[in-house]
């Protein structure tokens, strides 16, 4: 018998990433739609904090992503394996990047 082991996963291109993002921001949007309306209901305000902290760490995953996204880039023009970035982004930006999210 043999076993056959897949190829690793290769990492998102700017592309997948940008996608994952756009579907994330959608969906935090429909979330914060479902938190207008439930205030306009005058829902339980339980409802309404668990629905708020959803979209929070919807858009918190949208920012992690998208600061990944160019910590690749910035790594692959370090390594010279791509230059899709004309001004690619420094260790100093993606910090304060980083911590603009946190």
């Amino acid at each position: 018998m043999t076993i056959v082991s897949e190829p690793p996963a290769a990492p998102p291109t700017a592309s997948a990433a940008s996608r994952a993002v756009v579907n994330r921001l959608r969906r935090a949007q429909g979330q914060l739609g479902a938190v207008i309306a439930a205030l306009e209901t005058d829902a339980d305000c339980r409802d309404v904090v668990t629905q708020l902290a959803a979209v929070r760490g919807a858009l918190d995953r949208a920012g992690f992503v998208l600061v990944a996204a160019a910590m690749r880039r910035c790594l692959d023009t370090a390594n010279h394996t791509t230059t899709e970035d004309p001004e690619p982004v420094s260790l100093e930006e993606l910090e304060k990047l980083f911590l603009m999210l946190s």
